[in-house]
């Protein structure tokens, strides 16, 4: 195909404007030069775009497809045009994504350092589950990936940050109950109708059920709450006791009135936490600076917690 962004930009404010005359005065040509554009657009696609009519037009089923197509497109170009003019500028974008059990805990220390350090850096930040910022980094969406290590996923950098242990969170009645009882409680004592844990798919919820020994399909377990701060208040209210990452128990113990927290005896299991980037992808040390950057924020709130 041999179309061009200037014919498909004539075509949609053909489109908009339904009349020859008046897409041409948006566009700031003649009328003569944006119709034949538009005539050689239609041939090229092999069918009339348009139906000219008196005093308008209007589009014709291929016209439709062509339009939706064109959008994109040419809100593509728009897209790179915006990241050439920020490269001339000096100005970089960086896409980072988080898991959602780190994202409320670690971005807010991130992004205030990162815009200190670079005050053109742009960042786009995307939260969403392992398997999905896994697909999203591999297919060039995002820059880096800030998760529990490792992935296991073959043509991928992992750069360990920091380790961050989990607690056993409760209800304060609960703990005490359990502190009373004498016992050095490890994560394997537990049972299954004691936990709960976010739903399905989460990998800290793989995670805890590892560190348990236990299975998602053992019976009893409550694995419905959709985020940190749905369980911390669930649990925080008696329901049941979960493995809480000491990145979340300052924010957490907070905002969940009743929550309390205890440590397992060593050695005390953990996640370690990483940022992962594409073997292929190439920098001037955005990568490592970045890493600096998330490791001290991290680092700095885990041994507020142990302290």
């Amino acid at each position: 195909m041999n179309f061009t962004l200037r014919q498909l930009s004539y075509f949609k404010s053909l489109c908009q404007h339904r009349n020859f005359g008046r897409a041409a005065e948006a566009c700031h040509v003649s009328q003569p030069a944006l119709s034949v554009q538009i005539r050689t657009l239609e041939e090229i696609m092999g069918a009339p775009l348009v139906e000219r009519r008196s005093r308008d037009v209007i589009q014709t089923p291929l016209g439709r497809q062509v339009l939706a197509q064109a959008e994109v497109l040419l809100d593509a170009a728009q897209v790179l045009d915006k990241v050439a003019r920020d490269r001339g500028a000096g100005r970089r974008t960086l896409s980072l994504g988080l898991i959602p059990t780190l994202a409320p805990y670690l971005l807010p220390g991130t992004l205030s350092k990162l815009r200190s350090q670079d005050l053109q850096l742009n960042v786009q930040i995307r939260e969403a589950r392992t398997e999905r910022l896994l697909s999203e980094l591999q297919m060039g969406a995002l820059d880096a990936v800030i998760l529990a290590l490792p992935t296991s996923t073959p043509g991928l950098v992992e750069l360990p940050l920091f380790e961050d242990r989990f607690l056993l969170a409760g209800s304060a009645s609960r703990l005490r109950a359990l502190r009373q009882d004498g016992s050095n409680l490890r994560p394997e004592d537990l049972k299954s109708e004691q936990l709960m844990l976010l739903e399905d798919g989460h990998c800290l919820t793989d995670q805890a059920l590892e560190v348990c020994g236990m299975m998602a399909s053992s019976p009893s377990i409550n694995m419905g709450a959709g985020s940190m701060a749905t369980l911390s208040r669930l649990v925080a209210a008696g329901f049941g006791l979960t493995l809480m990452p000491e990145l979340a128990v300052k924010s957490e113990c907070e905002a969940a009135n009743g929550l309390d927290v205890q440590r397992f005896p060593e050695p005390q299991p953990a996640r370690q936490i990483g940022l992962v980037r594409r073997h292929t992808t190439t920098g001037d040390g955005w990568f490592e600076q970045l890493a600096e950057t998330v490791k001290s924020v991290g680092q700095e709130i885990v041994i507020e917690s142990r302290n």
